[in-house]
């Protein structure tokens, strides 16, 4: 579920279209990484290309770099994006947008051992057709170099109702 606060908004939302927010547990050499993939359906006023463009200057009117490297936001306590993790369910929020999503438990799991998660929040719109949350689009869509680089990439420490 996406909500928009009542904020000045940088973006028209109509232009955003859908937003869709999956969470995945991926293994790396270091160990176990709680990932956050963000991106629309593409379903905007201005179709997938006004699409990516309006999620190009949400992410931009954050601060958040494209392609540029991670950002670590415990580094930029202004910015604009944050994660709540309560039991069963978080939520993403990015200047006036907030995404709440029901993770899966290896998620939560690892978010709680490491304090954090790594969003990309990418410009590229989810595959059409593509149902949210099919393992095998997700794996292709989080490994085309595109897509990527059409990204911002934030190691965002996660917040609870105790911090």
């Amino acid at each position: 579920m996406t909500s928009i606060s009542p904020e000045t908004q940088s973006v028209p939302t109509d232009d955003l279209g859908s937003l869709v927010v999956q969470s995945w547990r991926g293994t790396t050499p270091e160990g176990d990484v709680p990932y956050l993939l963000a991106c629309s359906l593409g379903d905007g006023a201005g179709g997938p290309e006004g699409t990516s463009k309006a999620i190009e200057q949400l992410l931009l009117s954050a601060g958040l770099p494209l392609g540029e490297g991670l950002v670590h936001a415990v580094q930029r306590p202004s910015l604009p994006v944050s994660l709540l993790v309560v039991p069963g369910s978080a939520v993403l929020t990015v200047q006036h947008l907030k995404s709440q999503f029901v993770p899966p438990e290896t998620w939560l799991e690892a978010v709680g051992q490491l304090g954090y998660a790594y969003l990309i929040f990418t410009t590229r719109p989810w595959p059409q057709g593509a149902e949210p949350g099919d393992v095998e689009t997700l794996a292709a869509f989080t490994s085309d170099e595109d897509a990527m680089a059409s990204a911002a990439h934030v190691v965002l420490p996660a917040r609870s109702l105790r911090s």
